[in-house]
């Protein structure tokens, strides 16, 4: 129910970092842009997340967040380092738990205590192992799912795929990447949980994290009628010459439903253009990308936990 995107720096007319992200959730849900400034907590300190409570760390960085009104964690964001992280919602052959932390709190999880999209990605997998995936992700119905993401900051970004409490990552270090609702890594990764050789092996003959975990039989070959396939194809046709303009034509697309309208709707979006002369986030907290604007949102104020706003 949504996609999320990056194009490297070989792959953009500026040679900066693009990334997108379009928010689908349950039609009439609210989803707000909220900031949270950096902050220093005891060494004893607590956090409640949505369903369940962790250790707190010492310190947490600034966030400019798109965040699902009722839920402690997000569907996509910022930090003031320039790593942007985004989800999306998989199914597995891995059972869903009843609680523990859902993929929203782990995005915002690795904003909060990452300077780096590497060091986003260790939070995320530490606090996997550690309290596991799960619970509810809806406000008025029942939805369950395991998470797959992609991070990204000024040089390069990473695509973790998880099932359950299992995990597997792939660099990507230039042209365009693009995930959305089906497992995407056709193979072991560049990363992975100390596990996943045991499982695996033996079983599947390509020794495939997709082919092993999704649901559903996967494809190499993505349909360009299908959303993940329209939004690959968009990116790699635009390869050299990707810009904002691109990620607003993508997010705002109708061909495969990348801008979503009925039961579940496009409730948020985020383009993020990051170099290191700065760090440009556009965010539209309103349905519909296809009819509004994006507005660009800054850390200026991030101490006082303001928003500073332009119209993009």
């Amino acid at each position: 129910m949504c996609d999320t995107f990056v194009a490297l720096p070989d792959a953009t007319l500026n040679g900066d970092v693009i990334f997108g992200k379009n928010s689908d959730r349950p039609a009439g849900e609210i989803q707000s842009v909220v900031a949270y400034a950096e902050r220093d907590y005891s060494i004893r300190a607590q956090l409640r997340c949505t369903h369940i409570q962790i250790p707190q760390v010492k310190h947490t960085f600034a966030v400019i967040l798109s965040q699902p009104d009722w839920m402690w964690g997000a569907e996509m964001g910022a930090n003031e380092h320039g790593v942007v992280i985004g989800n999306e919602a998989v199914w597995t052959t891995q059972t869903c738990r009843s609680s523990g932390l859902l993929g929203m709190d782990l995005v915002r999880l690795g904003l909060e205590r990452s300077a780096t999209s590497f060091a986003a990605l260790e939070v995320i997998v530490g606090l996997l192992g550690e309290f596991g995936q799960g619970g509810n992700c809806a406000e008025h119905l029942q939805l369950n799912y395991h998470n797959s993401f992609l991070i990204a900051d000024k040089r390069r970004a990473w695509v973790l795929e998880t099932a359950g409490n299992y995990w597997v990552a792939e660099e990507i270090s230039s042209g365009t990447r693009s995930i959305s609702n089906n497992l995407s890594i056709h193979g072991r990764g560049d990363l992975s949980h100390p596990d996943l050789d045991f499982i695996i092996a033996g079983v599947d003959s390509e020794n495939s994290f997709s082919g092993y975990f999704s649901a559903s039989e996967p494809g190499d070959e993505l349909s360009p009628h299908s959303r993940e396939g329209h939004v690959r194809s968009m990116c790699q046709e635009n390869r050299g010459k990707f810009d904002i303009d691109t990620a607003r034509s993508i997010l705002r697309d109708h061909q495969a439903g990348v801008c979503m309208h009925g039961e579940f709707e496009t409730r948020g979006s985020q383009i993020s253009v990051l170099s290191d002369k700065s760090c440009r986030h556009y965010f539209i907290d309103q349905p519909f990308p296809c009819t509004r604007d994006y507005r660009e949102v800054s850390f200026e104020k991030r101490r006082t936990a303001e928003l500073s706003v332009a119209d993009a």
